[in-house]
């Protein structure tokens, strides 16, 4: 009994060693010496892409997202199809963000030193960083040194990214399996901030939410009416709108300001206030644009983590959209 009692103890162990391992392996400066000026040829890059297009920042930000929580941070979601895009829940990824990381990968392997050393999963994580500061968010150091996966399939897209109508149990499920909690939950729901949607994603809210009540209570009303007009009943499936009706460009912490008043545009977005778990949380980010800056930095180094390849694991992919 007590070798057994041993042998499981020494798995726990070795089980805690490796995910620290794998975490110890992502590290700031990891291509000091193989790219020294990753940072900046990804940062110039993304710059020039977003002066292009505003688009580029929530596309950017959204991708790196869909990323992460399936199959990891490894780039799969930028494989072409057959891929992860061919599922429903991909098939709304902006093109620009994707455009974003095939431009920021050129120019790295336009630099000698760094050609076929640096990983789309690792320029993705970058890139994130830079359309967060250029709409006004955060900086924060990026650990790098993910390589890229070989794998991305429809299936594995399925169950794994929150939807619009979760509620605050289902959301807390799918962040924990990540190892995030709730507070990483709602700080990474802040970036909505500079987010769009398309209006099928929330008409029901406010044309049909029940025989009774068209209009989905927890709605601001007036809100409800103006999101009438913007998605009316046969509206352009192709039509999006912002997410943050007040400053749709700038991430600030806007978003949780409008959730205290009933206007947060997805039931996902609005629970994180009716619900009692989790209301004190949307208050404190609303009233200390310090603290939301603070814990989406936590939040966003934390989902960096999630499932990383690193070491000898995947690949360095030469073209972002296939496998070498």
């Amino acid at each position: 009994m007590e070798k057994k009692t041993n042998q499981t103890i020494f798995s726990i162990f070795s089980l805690l060693l490796f995910s620290s391992c794998v975490s110890a392996q992502l590290r700031t400066g990891f291509y000091q010496r193989s790219c020294p000026n990753v940072e900046n040829i990804v940062r110039n890059a993304v710059r020039q892409k977003f002066q292009q297009t505003f688009v580029t920042a929530p596309a950017t930000l959204r991708l790196f997202f869909h990323d992460c929580f399936v199959r990891g941070c490894d780039a799969s979601i930028l494989l072409a199809s057959p891929s992860e895009r061919d599922h429903p829940d991909d098939m709304s990824l902006a093109g620009d963000g994707f455009d974003t990381v095939v431009k920021a990968k050129q120019a790295v392997d336009r630099d000698p030193n760094c050609r076929k050393k640096v990983s789309c999963a690792d320029i993705l994580a970058l890139a994130t960083r830079e359309v967060v500061v250029l709409t006004g968010g955060p900086s924060y150091p990026v650990e790098l040194g993910r390589r890229d996966g070989r794998l991305s399939t429809k299936a594995s897209v399925q169950h794994s990214l929150p939807q619009p109508g979760f509620n605050l149990n289902q959301l807390n499920t799918m962040f924990n399996r990540h190892g995030l909690s709730q507070t990483d939950m709602i700080a990474l729901s802040g970036a909505h901030t500079i987010g769009f949607a398309h209006c099928g994603k929330f008409s029901k809210r406010i044309y049909n939410f029940s025989p009774r009540t068209p209009i989905d209570p927890s709605l601001n009303r007036g809100y409800a009416f103006q999101l009438r007009q913007m998605c009316p009943i046969r509206v352009d499936p192709r039509i999006a709108i912002n997410m943050d009706p007040t400053s749709p460009r700038t991430f600030d912490n806007a978003y949780f300001k409008n959730l205290q008043q009933g206007r947060g545009l997805f039931t996902s977005d609005q629970v994180l206030f009716t619900d009692r778990r989790s209301r004190a949380t949307v208050n404190m980010f609303a009233n200390s644009e310090a603290a939301f800056r603070q814990a989406f930095i936590s939040a966003i180094t934390k989902l960096g983590r999630v499932g990383v390849k690193t070491g000898n694991a995947g690949e360095i992919r030469r073209d972002c959209s296939r496998v070498n």
